[in-house]
Formats: structure tokens, sequence, C-alpha cells
């Protein structure tokens, strides 16, 4: 029997619509419980493709023969010649194209919704990074917000909707994922936005995104409002679009809070990140749609694939909006963090613009999970 080939937007499809499959990750045991592709209807099974070298015959009865079959390793070959072999035995499987590296790196572009006099906003996500960026448009201008290093995704998509993007923006300076926003900003001759207060090691020239800036997109009346929101970073901000959407950054999530850490200063700045949620937020409608740079868990995903949630809804659910004793937030956040992202301390000196690590290295450096949250 032959077997297949599946892109990295056919699996996000399958994580978007719920469908069933079954993954046979061929990786190393600890890079498997670290990090793999996740969905709602997906089974596992995971056994490193050196103990296979002999054969598949006593794997036969872990695979299964009512179910979409998907061979998965890091770059791909590993998981060709598995797929291989099992089609060989009579099975049909698939294997996935590029492997974890193509999975990684993928972007599935979603409408969230209009805004007024015919704008849109849509979301980018990155279902193997749970990083989520943005593009507001409005009148045949675009605005980019903490978006990742796979700039052609972003420059096809606007052409594709006859946009040009004009504005580039990152909410704070990342450290877990490598930021696109210097480069599109180059290659669009786009206005690059950066908290200040997070940019006084860059090595490159911006515009500074304080507390009160408003910038328009287009002729239309849609303002991009930054709101200086720290706790995450000394410099995070968030943005109030069009009076309807809140993009809270890596400050808050759907089903948790950011981590205050990664600049080594949790315990300064998890001050500032309880006075950003329960103050800073609480003074905003509850009617707000809040739009994350990250989701952590598979179950944050909306019914269409997208991250959002009113704000009051998040208030009244979301644990870390709702511990009444400071001391008791204080230990929460601070005793519950999880390891640190892969290579963070590299991640920031690049968007700092003080390293330019090749592409390869790039990818090195961003493997693994998303760590932005409180857990």
């Amino acid at each position: 029997m032959p077997y297949n080939e599946m892109t990295a937007k056919e699996v996000a499809k399958k994580v978007i619509n719920k469908d069933e499959l079954f993954i046979f990750d061929v990786r190393n045991e600890n890079d498997f419980n670290d990090w793999k592709i996740e969905g709602a209807g997906f089974d596992y099974f995971n056994m490193p493709y050196f103990e296979l070298l002999d054969g598949v015959e006593e794997i036969m009865d872990k695979i299964p023969t009512n179910k979409e079959v998907l061979v998965v390793c890091a770059k791909e070959g590993s998981s060709v010649m598995v797929a291989e072999m099992l089609s060989d035995a009579g099975l049909t499987v698939s294997y996935l194209k590029g492997g974890m590296k193509a999975w990684s790196e993928h972007l599935e572009p979603l409408k969230i919704g209009d805004l007024k006099d015919g704008g849109e906003i849509y979301q980018f996500i990155r279902l193997g990074k749970g990083c989520l960026s943005y593009m507001v448009v409005s009148n045949g201008e675009a605005a980019l917000i903490d978006s990742t290093r796979m700039i052609d995704t972003y420059l096809d998509f606007a052409e594709s909707i006859g946009a040009k993007i004009t504005q580039v923006f990152d909410t704070h300076l990342h450290a877990d994922h490598i930021s696109g926003g210097r480069q599109i900003a180059k290659s669009t001759n786009a206005t690059y936005w950066l908290p200040p207060k997070d940019a006084t090691e860059v090595v490159f020239e911006y515009e500074p995104l304080e507390n009160g800036k408003v910038v328009k997109i287009g002729h239309t009346d849609i303002e991009i409002q930054a709101l200086y929101s720290p706790g995450h970073t000394i410099g995070s901000t968030s943005f109030v679009v069009d009076e309807k959407y809140l993009l809270t950054g890596d400050i808050l999530f759907i089903d948790s809070i950011g981590r205050p850490d990664l600049a080594g200063l949790a315990e300064d700045w998890v001050g500032d990140l309880r006075e950003t949620l329960y103050t800073r937020y609480k003074e905003l409608s509850d009617e707000l749609i809040v739009l994350p740079s990250h989701f952590m868990i598979i179950e944050e995903l909306n019914e269409d694939g997208s991250v959002a949630k009113k704000l009051g809804s998040l208030f009244e659910e979301n644990h870390g909006l709702n511990i009444a004793d400071e001391a008791e937030f204080r230990e929460m956040v601070t005793g519950n963090l999880p390891p640190q992202p892969n290579a963070y301390q590299e991640i920031r000196q690049t968007n700092m613009g003080k390293i330019t690590p090749d592409e390869e290295k790039q990818r090195e450096m961003e493997i693994g999970p998303n760590r932005c949250a409180v857990r």
C-alpha cells in the first residue's frame, strides 16, 4: 500500500476542526513528552525510530486500522522511513512533510471580526508554538501586531487582500520567539513601534509606543490605542482596537496570566502584573474581546479555531484574575513558574538586534513549547 504526505496546513485544519488523527511520533521520548502536536481528537503512540530499524512487526498492534495515521519526526526523514515500513506491512499511513520543524513554523490565518467602516481584524495562529499575531486592516492599510519571523506569510496575506502594511507593533520584547517586526517594517517601509521601557538595549531605530498613543490605520476611524500594562515585561503594552478588541500581549491569556520572570525580575514585577490585571484591566469594558499573543493549551481554542473571549468572562473564569489576597497572588505567580523558554536569552538578544543568527539557528532556538504563562 502507498504512504502519503500530509502538510502542516492539513494538520492545522484537523486541529481546528477537532478531527480524529492517530499520531505515531518517532522522536525520542523526552522530545515527545516535552512538545508534541496537540489536537482534541488526537491519539498518540511514541517510539523512537532507531528502535524500529529491524522492522515494525512488533508494534503493528499499536497502530489502528480504523483511523487516519500520521507518522511524525523532527525534520521528516525518519518518518518517511517508518511510513514506508508500515506501508510495506500493509497499512495506509501518512508522514508529516517537514516534520516538527514545519509544524513549529506554520501560521493559520483566521478572520476574527469586522471593524467600523469596512475594516477587519485577523488572527494568525501558530499552533505548533502557541503564538498568536494579528493584522488590523482598514481602507487598504494594515497594522501587524506581534508578528513571528515567518514574514512571508504576512506579506503574502496582505497582498492577497489588497492591503499595504504601514504599521508594525510588538507589545513587548519577546523572549520565547523571534519577532519578525523589524524585518517586515524594513521590507514594507512601515513604521516599527516598540515600548521604550523594553527597548533600552535595542540597537536599531523604532518609534516609542507609549501610554495614550493613538495610531490610525487607513482613513477610517480605526485606532490602536497603547495601554501601558507592565508585568510580563517592564514595558508590556496592550492595545484597544476600535473600542471592541483588547490585545493583551503576554499579560493575560484565556486560561492563565503572564509570567513576570523572563528578565530575572519575578519578585519585582509581580506587583506590576497584579496592578495591570486587577486595576488597569478592571477599568476597561467587560465587553472588550481579549486577543492574547499566546495560548497554552488546545482547549483555549474556540469552535472556529480562534483564541478570543470577552474580558468580563475572563474575570469570572480565569483563576489568575480571582485571587483577592495579594500575598496569595504573589505566591501563586512566583511559585508556579514553568521552565524558561528554550534559548530565551538568545531570543531576547536577537529581538534587541544584538545578534543575528542564521535561519537554521533561529529554528533551533525556537524549538519546543511556548512557556509564557504561569502554570
